[in-house]
C-alpha cells in the first residue's frame, strides 16, 4: 500500500477501523513518539501485528512531545512517514491529544500494545500509561506488553546524533557518571515538603502582537497593526508559580495598585499559593507592555506603567507585616527575595529580611528602569545569591576580571550553608559552593530560544529550594540549566515550569 494511503487523520482512521471490525478483522493499536526509528521499534511492531490482523499506529504530535528543547528531532509528518514505511504497519495517524486515552476511546481497538518498559507504570510521572489502561478497559480493549530487545530513541539521539554541541554532550556524559535521572528526580520530589515565603514586586507583562505596515507619508515613525494581545502574571507572581509546582506551601508578600487588577492576579496564581497583598495608595500595579512583531516574536518597543518612588508610609506597612505576620522562627525553610528595584524593598526592609531569615535566597535584578541603582551588594547577607554575569560585574564595577574572582568576592557575604549561582547566557552557568570553596560549570542545554524574559527568574525559583535542601552545587547547576532551557522556549511568563515537564526533560537528558 502506498504511504499516502496508509497515513490518515484520526477521524478517517476511526471510519476505517469501524469498517474493518465489521469485516471481522482484529485491530491492534500502538502509540508513541517514535522520534528515531530503530530495531526495537521494528521488533515491537512485528510482535504487535502477530496479535491480530490490522496494525494501526498513532504518533504523538510535535506540540506534545514533552522531552525538552530540541525534541522531537523529526517532525510529526516525517515520523508518520517512517512508521508507515514498515510492512507490518497498516495505518498511521498523527494523534490529536498528549496521550492515547481519547484515541483508544475513538478507535476501540481489540488490543492496545506497549513495550515491556511500560509494564510498570510506577515511574510514569504523567500517569499516561495508567490512564490509557483505564481507557482500554472502559471500551473492552485488552492491553498487551511486547517483550523483545529494547532501545531508547532518546539514548541513541543523545549518543550518536549530536542534538547538543560537543561541550554540552561532554558535560552530560560526565554528569551521567555521578547522577541518574531517577536519583535527580527523587531529590527534586523532596522539595514538596518545603515551606517558602517569596517577597517581591508584582509585574504584569502585556504582549501586544503587531505587524509593521510601513512608514506614514507625513511622519518618520513606523506604523503597525495590532493583531492580538495577552497578559502574563510576571515578576514575583511568576516566581511563586514556578515554586508552587515543586514546593507544597508558598506564601507570597507583594504589592499591587488599587486599580482593579487584583481579580486577574488572584486567578493566575497556583492553588497552593497564599497571597498577601499590600496596596499602593497612589501608584498603579506595575505593567510592562511589550510590542512584539508577530512573525518573529522580536520586541519592537516597551512601555512601563510604574511609579517607583519609595514611600515611607508604605515601608512601615511592609515592616509591620514582616515583623508581625511573617516572623516565625524556623517556620520557613526558604525566604526568597526577587528584587526588581521598583521601590518595594527599601534599605530598612532589606535589613529586616536579612536579619530574620533562616535561609535566604536573593536576586537584585538590573533592568531598564533601575540600571546601575539596584545592586546585589545592597544585601548584607544571604545563603544563596543568584544573578547574571552583567549584574555581578556591575555590582563590583569590573568588566574584565575573571568572573570567578567576582563570585568569590560576593561569596564573602554568603552565610553557610549556601553558595552563589551566576547565569552567563550562551556560556551556561557557574555555581560556587561557599563551604567547599569550589566552582562548578554547566553549559547551556537549550536548543531554541523563543523569549528570554523570565528565564533568570525561573532559574532562581527552582534552584533556590534545591540549595535550601542541601543539593550539591553541581546538581544545582544542572537543574538550573534544565529549567532555563525550558523557560526560554516559553513566551514571557505565559506558563510556569511544571514538575512533570522538568522530570521528562531530565529523563531525556540523562538517558
Amino acid at each position: 500500500m502506498a504511504l499516502s494511503k496508509k497515513i490518515k487523520t484520526i477521524e478517517e482512521l476511526s471510519s476505517v477501523v469501524k469498517r474493518l471490525k465489521l469485516a471481522g478483522k482484529k485491530i491492534i493499536h500502538c502509540h508513541g513518539v517514535f522520534d528515531l526509528m530503530h530495531p526495537g521499534h521494528i521488533r515491537h511492531f512485528h510482535a504487535a501485528k502477530a496479535l491480530g490482523d490490522i496494525l494501526i499506529v498513532t504518533i504523538t504530535p510535535n506540540r506534545y512531545v514533552n522531552k525538552g528543547p530540541g525534541r522531537p528531532v523529526f517532525t510529526e509528518e516525517l515520523r508518520a512517514e517512517s512508521v508507515a514505511a514498515l510492512e507490518s504497519v497498516d495505518f498511521v495517524a498523527i494523534n490529536l491529544w498528549p496521550n492515547a486515552v481519547e484515541t483508544i476511546k475513538s478507535l476501540v481497538p481489540d488490543i492496545y500494545v506497549k513495550g515491556s518498559d511500560y509494564a510498570d507504570d510506577r515511574g510514569d510521572e504523567t500517569r499516561a500509561i495508567m490512564l490509557e489502561k483505564e481507557a482500554a478497559a472502559s471500551v473492552g480493549c485488552a492491553v498487551h506488553f511486547t517483550d523483545d530487545i529494547m532501545f531508547s530513541s532518546t539514548s541513541l539521539l543523545n549518543e550518536y546524533f549530536g542534538i547538543y554541541p560537543e561541550q554540552s554532550q561532554e558535560f552530560l556524559r560526565e554528569f551521567r557518571k555521578r547522577y541518574s535521572a531517577e536519583s535527580v528526580i527523587e531529590k527534586l520530589k523532596t522539595l514538596k515538603g518545603l515551606r517558602v515565603l517569596v517577597i517581591g514586586e508584582t509585574i504584569l507583562d502585556e504582549y501586544a502582537f503587531v505587524t509593521p505596515i510601513g512608514k506614514p507619508p507625513k511622519g518618520n515613525h513606523i506604523a503597525a497593526r495590532l493583531l492580538d494581545s495577552e497578559v502574563h502574571a510576571g515578576g514575583i507572581l511568576a516566581c511563586a508559580n514556578h515554586l508552587a509546582n515543586f514546593c507544597g506551601k508558598v506564601d507570597l508578600l507583594t504589592a499591587i495598585g488599587n486599580d482593579g487588577k487584583e481579580k486577574f492576579i488572584r486567578s493566575h496564581l497556583k492553588p497552593n499559593i497564599s497571597p498577601d497583598f499590600l496596596y499602593y495608595t497612589e501608584a498603579p500595579t506595575i505593567v510592562k507592555k511589550r510590542f512584539v512583531d508577530s512573525d518573529f516574536l522580536s520586541k519592537l518597543f516597551e512601555i512601563y506603567e510604574i511609579d517607583d518612588k519609595p514611600s515611607y508610609y508604605f515601608e512601615r506597612q511592609i515592616i509591620s507585616r514582616l515583623t508581625s505576620v511573617y516572623y516565625r522562627p524556623n517556620y520557613y525553610d526558604l525566604i526568597l527575595v526577587l528584587d526588581y528595584g521598583h521601590g518595594l524593598l527599601t534599605p530598612r526592609v532589606i535589613n529586616i529580611i536579612c536579619d530574620r531569615s533562616e535561609f535566604l535566597a536573593v536576586n537584585a535584578q538590573t533592568n531598564t528602569a533601575n540600571a546601575g541603582y539596584n545592586l546585589i551588594t545592597k544585601y548584607p547577607r544571604a545563603n544563596y545569591f543568584c544573578l547574571d554575569d552583567k549584574e555581578l560585574r556591575l555590582a563590583f564595577q569590573d568588566n574584565y576580571v575573571h568572573i570567578n574572582t567576582l563570585i568569590e568576592q560576593l561569596a564573602k557575604k554568603a552565610t553557610l550553608p549556601g553558595g552563589v549561582a551566576v547565569t552567563r547566557g550562551h556560556l551556561g552557568v557557574t555555581t560556587y559552593d561557599s563551604e567547599k570553596k569550589y566552582f562548578y560549570e554547566a553549559p547551556v542545554l537549550s536548543q531554541k530560544i523563543v523569549d528570554t524574559t523570565g528565564a533568570g527568574d525561573a532559574f532562581l525559583a527552582i534552584t533556590a529550594p534545591c540549595v535550601a535542601k542541601g543539593f550539591p552545587m553541581d546538581l544545582v547547576a544542572f537543574v538550573g540549566n534544565a529549567v532555563g532551557a525550558l523557560a526560554v522556549g516559553i513566551l514571557g511568563n505565559r506558563s510556569s515550569i511544571e514538575a512533570e515537564s522538568l522530570f521528562k526533560f531530565i529523563t531525556a537528558l540523562l538517558k
